[in-house]
C-alpha cells in the first residue's frame, strides 16, 4: 500500500513516524495500535492527503489564500473574525469530492463489520500536521465530535473538522508564529467511541513536582471533556512505578457529567447522589491504568501525557489518546528529562538564552513549558516554567501553577507583571522588546534558570543563582517588626482569594482594591448570560461570595473594596459560552466594559447577581467591612444608573457602606464635581487614565516607551481630582501600579494630599515605610521653611 496517495489509513497500518501523513493524534493512536498490547479502541485516520485533495479539488485554496491575504491587521479581532467564519462556512459548505467521502463512507461501513456493529457510534478527533515543521504544535486548537453516528454524518464531521483549521485563534496562531498557512494540514481520527461510565487522564510522572518514580491518574465520571475544561474536579491517584503500588488517593465531590445520547450526541446530566463522593476507580483498575502507563513510558523513551476511558457495559479500560508530556518537543526520546537539566555551577559559564523587563523579583529554575493560546492551558503541569505571548485573566489558572512565568510582549504594568507581583512568581516580561522573543528560543522540556531580579534566562540550573536565593529564605526570622504610623493609609490590591490568608498579616490598613474578575476565571469559568440562560444563577451568586467573603472574613475589621467586575468583550468571550454573547470589537479597551455593561438590557440581570452576591457577603454573613467600586465609568448619567440598580437591589450608600468609583477616564477627572454626587470616593487606575490621557497603549511596544504616569499631565491631572473631591467631603486613592513602582510618585502623592495608596502585596511593607518618610520630611520641610519650595510642589 502506498500511504502517500491513500484518503483513509486504518490505525494498525500507523506509526508514530507517520506525523506528517495523519498528524500526532491519529498517529499515536495507531502507533498504540500497531505496536502495542494497549486497548484502544479501533479505527481509522483521513490523511493530510485527503485534507490538501479537498482543498485544491473543491477550489477552496485560492480563495482562502485570498480571503488571508485581505487581513491588513491580524492584531484586529473583528477584522481576523470575519474573515475566519467565511473561511470555516466555505469549506463546511463545499460539496466534498465523491471519491474522496465514499473512501470515508466505506471505511465507516468497514469499521462496522469488523466491530459487528451496523452504524457505529465513532468519535471523530482533529489531528493538525505541519508540513515540513516536525516541532509546530496544534494540539487543542481544532475540533473533535463525540457520539457520531452514519456514513454521512461522519463525512460531515471529517469536513467541520476541516473547517476547524481556520478558528480565530488558529489562524491567529499560525500567523504569530510564522507557519504558512497551506503547509497546515488536518487528518480526522475516526474511532470507535467508549460509552464511557468514567473517564480520565494519567501521566507517566508526577505533574506536581517532577517526580518520575510515581504515576498519576485523575479520573471523573462521564466523558472526559470536562476533566479537559476542569469544569469537574477529578479523583486524584499516585501509584508507585517501581512497587505498582498506590500510594496516595484524594476522592472529590463531583456533580456533573456529560455523557452520550442514545441517538448521537451528547448532554450534560447530574452525577447520582451515590456516587458523587464515591471513588470513580476502583484499586485494581487504578493498578491496570498504572501498568499501561509505565509499558507505554517504555515504548516511547519519554514521559507520557495519556487519556482512558472506562466502558460502561463492558468494565474494560481503553486508552483513547498518548503523547510525549511535552508535546513532541523533547526530540531525543532516549534523554531522560533530569539528564538534560544542565548543572552550572558559576554564572560566568551559563548562557544567557533570553533577556527580558523584571517585572516580578525572584529567581526560578525548571522546565520550560510553552503555551500559545489559553485554551492550551489545561496542558500546563505544576510547577513548570510558563513561556507565553502575553497573558490575560483567563491565564490566571495556569499562572497559579507557574514556579516563573516569562512573556515575549508587556511592559511592567501588564496583566502577566501585576498578577505575578501579587503571586510572588518570579516574571520577566518584553523579551521581544530586548531583541530576542522568548517563544522564539525556549521550547517545551528546555531546562532553564530564571532571574527576574534582572532580567535574564539562563540555560540549564546555574546553581550560583539558586543557592543565595535558597539559603536567604532558610535564614529569614520571624523578627517582629514595626511600622509607624501614617496619616495616609496603605491598601492592599487582591485579585486571587486563596492568596488572602497568606497576606492578611500585612501591615495593610485593608482591601483598596479587590478584583472581581479573579473569581470568575478561577472558580466559575463561564460566561453570566450562559449560566442564567442555562439557569443556574444561583451559581454565580453562591461562587462570589464564597470568594468575595473569604476575603472579607480574613481582613476584617479593615476594609475590603470589591471592584465590580471589568472584563473587555475579548475576555469575556473566553469564558464558557461567552462566544454568542460578545461582540469582536476593533478596541475593546474602549468598548463594551465596565458600567455600560450594567444598565445594558443585554447584560443587567447579569450585573444583579453580583449586587446580590454583595448583599449576600454584608446581610446573611454579617461581614460589614466590604464596600464596592464601579469601574469604567464614561458619562455622568452612567453613575447615576448604575447607583440607582445598586439602591433597587438594596445596596444603598450609607455610613457603614462605601460606594466608590475607578478614575480613569479624563472625564472622571474633568467632571468630578458632577460625579461627586452619586459616589463616595475614588480610586485612581493610574495605568488606563495613563494611556487615554496621552493616547498609548501599555501593551503595544511601538508606543509602549511613551507610557509613563509620571508625566505632568498625569500629575495634574491627579492633583485636580484631588482638590475636587475634597471640596465636597469624597476620598480618593490609587491601585495603579505608579506608586510600587516609583518611591518619588509616592512623594508627590503625598504632597498633594491623597487618602490612601494601594499596592501589591510584596510593596505593602516598604511603601508603608516610604509613606512614614515622606510625611516626616513634609512635616519637617513645613517646619523649618528648609525643604522643598512651595513653587516646586505646584508644578504638578
Amino acid at each position: 500500500m502506498n500511504k502517500e496517495k491513500a484518503n483513509v489509513l486504518w490505525f494498525d497500518d500507523l506509526h508514530r513516524t507517520d506525523v506528517d501523513l495523519v498528524g500526532g493524534k491519529s498517529s499515536s493512536l495507531g502507533e498504540m495500535t500497531s505496536s502495542t498490547n494497549i486497548p484502544v479502541p479501533y479505527g481509522f485516520a483521513t490523511t493530510a492527503r485527503g485534507y490538501r485533495y479537498f482543498m485544491e479539488k473543491t477550489g477552496i485554496n485560492d480563495k482562502v489564500n485570498e480571503l488571508l491575504a485581505s487581513i491588513k491587521d491580524y492584531e484586529n479581532s473583528d477584522e481576523l473574525h470575519k474573515t475566519c467564519v467565511e473561511i470555516r462556512r466555505m469549506i463546511v459548505e463545499a460539496e466534498m469530492p465523491k471519491d474522496l467521502a465514499d473512501d470515508i463512507k466505506h471505511a465507516y461501513d468497514k469499521l462496522g463489520k469488523k466491530m459487528g456493529q451496523k452504524n457505529p457510534f465513532v468519535a471523530v478527533r482533529s489531528s493538525a500536521t505541519a508540513e515540513d515543521l516536525p516541532d509546530a504544535s496544534f494540539a487543542g486548537q481544532q475540533e473533535s465530535y463525540l457520539n457520531v453516528v452514519g456514513r454521512d454524518d461522519v463525512v460531515k464531521k471529517v469536513q467541520e473538522c476541516y473547517s476547524s483549521l481556520f478558528t480565530d485563534r488558529a489562524t491567529y496562531y499560525r500567523q504569530k508564529q510564522g507557519f504558512p498557512h497551506e503547509k497546515v494540514a488536518l487528518s480526522a481520527a475516526v474511532q470507535m467511541m467508549v460509552f464511557s461510565e468514567a473517564s480520565g487522564i494519567m501521566f507517566s510522572v508526577n505533574v506536581a513536582n517532577g517526580d518520575d518514580s510515581k504515576i498519576t491518574i485523575d479520573a471523573i465520571w462521564g466523558l472526559g471533556e470536562y476533566i479537559v475544561l476542569g469544569k469537574v474536579t477529578p479523583d486524584h491517584y499516585l501509584v508507585d512505578k517501581e512497587t505498582m503500588k498506590i500510594t496516595s488517593k484524594s476522592v472529590t465531590d463531583k456533580q456533573v457529567q456529560l455523557l452520550r445520547k442514545e441517538d448521537g450526541g451528547v448532554v450534560e446530566a447530574p452525577v447520582p447522589k451515590e456516587l458523587v463522593s464515591k471513588q470513580v476507580l476502583t484499586d485494581e483498575q487504578i493498578i491496570e491504568l498504572a501498568g499501561y502507563a509505565k509499558q507505554i513510558e517504555e515504548h516511547y523513551g519519554c514521559y507520557m501525557d495519556m487519556e482512558f476511558a472506562l466502558d460502561k457495559n463492558t468494565q474494560k479500560l481503553w486508552l483513547v489518546q498518548a503523547r510525549p508530556e511535552t508535546v513532541w518537543s523533547i526530540k531525543n526520546k532516549e534523554v531522560k528529562r533530569e539528564d538534560s537539566a544542565v548543572q552550572v555551577a558559576d554564572v560566568s559559564d551559563a548562557k544567557v538564552l533570553v533577556k527580558g523587563l523584571p517585572a516580578s523579583p525572584g529567581v526560578a529554575s525548571g522546565t520550560v513549558h510553552v503555551i500559545a493560546s489559553p485554551d492550551d492551558i489545561d496542558q500546563f503541569n505544576e510547577g513548570e516554567i510558563l513561556v507565553t505571548m502575553m497573558t490575560s485573566p483567563d491565564w490566571v489558572p495556569a499562572m497559579k501553577k507557574a514556579k516563573a512565568i516569562i512573556t515575549n510582549n508587556g511592559g511592567m504594568t501588564c496583566h502577566a507583571a501585576i498578577v505575578s507581583r501579587e503571586m510572588q512568581i518570579p516574571c520577566i516580561v518584553g523579551t521581544n522588546s530586548r531583541g530576542v522573543a522568548a517563544m522564539d528560543v525556549l521550547k517545551t522540556g528546555d531546562q532553564v534558570t530564571v532571574d527576574a531580579k534582572n532580567g535574564v534566562v539562563y540555560s540549564g540550573h546555574v546553581e550560583a543563582i539558586i543557592a543565595p536565593h535558597t539559603e536567604e529564605k532558610e535564614q529569614q526570622t520571624a523578627v517582629a517588626e514595626y511600622f509607624a504610623p501614617t496619616a495616609t493609609r496603605v491598601m492592599m490590591n487582591l485579585g486571587d482569594p486563596d492568596l488572602v490568608n497568606k497576606y492578611a498579616s500585612l501591615p495593610a490598613d485593608g482591601i483598596g482594591l479587590m478584583r472581581e474578575e479573579f473569581i470568575w476565571t478561577t472558580y466559575i469559568h463561564e460566561h453570566p448570560l450562559y449560566l442564567l440562560e442555562k439557569g443556574q444563577p444561583e451559581k454565580v451568586v453562591d461562587m462570589l461570595a464564597n470568594g468575595i467573603s473569604k476575603v472579607a472574613r480574613a481582613m476584617a475589621p479593615r476594609p475590603v473594596v470589591l471592584r465590580f467586575s471589568d472584563f473587555k468583550s475579548s475576555e469575556y468571550r473566553n469564558l464558557k459560552g461567552g462566544d454568542k454573547y460578545e461582540p469582536h470589537e476593533p478596541s475593546d479597551l474602549l468598548g463594551w466594559r465596565g458600567a455600560s455593561r450594567y444598565y445594558d438590557p443585554k447584560y443587567i440581570e447579569a450585573f444583579k447577581l453580583e449586587l446580590a452576591a454583595v448583599r449576600r457577603v454584608r446581610e446573611d454573613f454579617s461581614l460589614k467591612n466590604l464596600h464596592v467600586m464601579i469601574p469604567f465609568v464614561r458619562t455622568v448619567a452612567e453613575a447615576e444608573k448604575v447607583t440607582a440598580i445598586m439602591r433597587d437591589a438594596g445596596l444603598v450608600r450609607s455610613a457603614d457602606f462605601k460606594v466608590y468609583m475607578m478614575a480613569e477616564i479624563p472625564a472622571n477627572i474633568i467632571l468630578a464635581d458632577q460625579f461627586n454626587k452619586y459616589i463616595d470616593g475614588y480610586s485612581i487606575g493610574s495605568n488606563d487614565l495613563t494611556m487615554l490621557l496621552l493616547g498609548c497603549d501599555r501593551n503595544n511596544d511601538t508606543v509602549a516607551s511613551l507610557f509613563d504616569e509620571r508625566n505632568l499631565v498625569v500629575k495634574r491631572a491627579i492633583w485636580h481630582l484631588i482638590q475636587t473631591a475634597h471640596k465636597d467631603g469624597k476620598t480618593v486613592s490609587i491601585c495603579g501600579q505608579a506608586p510600587s513602582e516609583y518611591p518619588e510618585f509616592t512623594e508627590f502623592l503625598i504632597r498633594s494630599g491623597i487618602d490612601y495608596v494601594s499596592v501589591n502585596p510584596d510593596m505593602v511593607k516598604l511603601t508603608k515605610r516610604n509613606v512614614a518618610h515622606f510625611e516626616q520630611r513634609i512635616m519637617l520641610d513645613k517646619a523649618t521653611g528648609l525643604g522643598k519650595q512651595e513653587a516646586e510642589d505646584l508644578e504638578w
